[in-house]
């Protein structure tokens, strides 16, 4: 194989981490939109599917974030870490602007992600790791001693006092939908793993088996301490829970497996998909997943308003909806990109934050 040839091979299978913040950010419309259009209950195989994505997409795109904030760090940490800051900002306004029409926002949670995850970048992978474990067992010690339901209203998903200084703290690094603590240590993890070898092949096997074993394991664990918990106390088997609400380890155990899975098996496949021509089409939507996130909730979600599809929808139309704005926006992402290499929000933060 020639240089050239192995340049572009290594590009594409970089190319492999648009490719997995795409399906990342279809799952995320998928579990919002059925959420929005009121399709939760059911037990049919796409309500499975569909409940499966809950909390992992979210954790995918999380995990992506730090291997991309890891990746900028390796070219030039001091660069890295005072942009980082100044985009932290940038996300913290829009995800609060965000945060009056859509309350499940996520984006200024990733504010604060991106600040600790900037400071604690210099850090080895061993003194990350023992941060992931710390926050994830700080959690637990959180959830006995204090009220996880404090501000909640689970009846509709509302929660009270977001807007005063002790709610927002409480929201952001406790309960809220996906609090710093423990949420923090996906990104944690997404920096251990851009520092390995992501374009060698079997890095990538590697990782996919990895994350297999890691979601078997937690959710094999779950389901074993649930019915031993659950027979001292019903209450107890809420700490070996692998749902997203509350971030319990083992979640945070199945959330990583799922994104290796997804992380590895797009780089395998990201030199197959070039050659059919499939990468050129979805590597755009990949590389414009904050412009696209805002629009699936303004545009996407404003048109279920209008059309009266909030509540009372069954998941066959929901997942039928979340497709066909995802297509759509694929299509515009890829026409978008013939003409500007940035997506209109990304160009506003690089404008605005370097």
């Amino acid at each position: 194989m020639t240089d050239q040839a192995d340049a572009k091979q290594r590009r594409n299978r970089l190319q492999g981490l648009d490719l997995a913040r795409y399906i990342a950010f279809v799952g995320m419309v998928i579990v919002n939109f059925k959420i929005a259009m009121g399709a939760e209950g059911g037990e049919t195989l796409l309500d499975v599917l569909t409940r499966a994505l809950e909390g992992r997409a979210a954790a995918t795109f999380v995990v992506l974030a730090g291997i991309g904030l890891g990746l900028a760090g390796i070219r030039g940490l001091d660069q890295t870490i005072a942009v980082t800051l100044k985009r932290a900002l940038f996300l913290l306004a829009v995800g609060l602007l965000n945060m009056t029409i859509f309350d499940a926002d996520i984006l200024h949670y990733y504010a604060f992600y991106f600040l600790f995850g900037a400071l604690l970048l210099p850090l080895g992978n061993r003194a990350l790791f023992a941060v992931v474990i710390g926050l994830n067992l700080f959690f637990v010690v959180m959830v006995l001693v204090l009220d996880y339901d404090a501000g909640w209203n689970w009846d509709d998903y509302s929660y009270t006092g977001f807007w005063t200084p002790v709610g927002f703290v409480r929201n952001l690094f406790f309960n809220g939908w996906h609090p710093v603590i423990p949420w923090l240590g996906f990104l944690l993890v997404g920096i251990m793993l851009s520092r390995i070898s992501l374009v060698e092949r079997t890095t990538q096997v590697r990782l996919v088996i990895a994350g297999i074993i890691l979601f078997a394991l937690a959710e094999a664990l779950s389901a074993v301490l649930r019915i031993q918990f659950a027979q001292i106390d019903p209450e107890l088997a809420l700490l070996v829970t692998t749902e997203p609400v509350p971030p319990m380890p083992l979640y945070m155990l199945a959330g990583i497996g799922a994104a290796c899975i997804v992380v590895g098996l797009c780089l395998l496949v990201s030199d197959r998909l070039a050659r059919m021509g499939l990468l050129r089409l979805l590597a755009p939507a990949g590389r414009q997943t904050l412009t696209l996130y805002i629009a699936h909730i303004l545009i996407g979600m404003g048109t279920l308003e209008a059309l009266g599809m909030l509540g009372g929808q069954t998941t066959a139309q929901a997942v039928a909806a979340s497709l066909l704005f995802c297509a759509a926006a694929t299509l515009y992402a890829f026409v978008w990109a013939r003409f500007f290499k940035r997506g209109p929000v990304e160009a506003m933060m690089r404008a605005i934050a370097g």
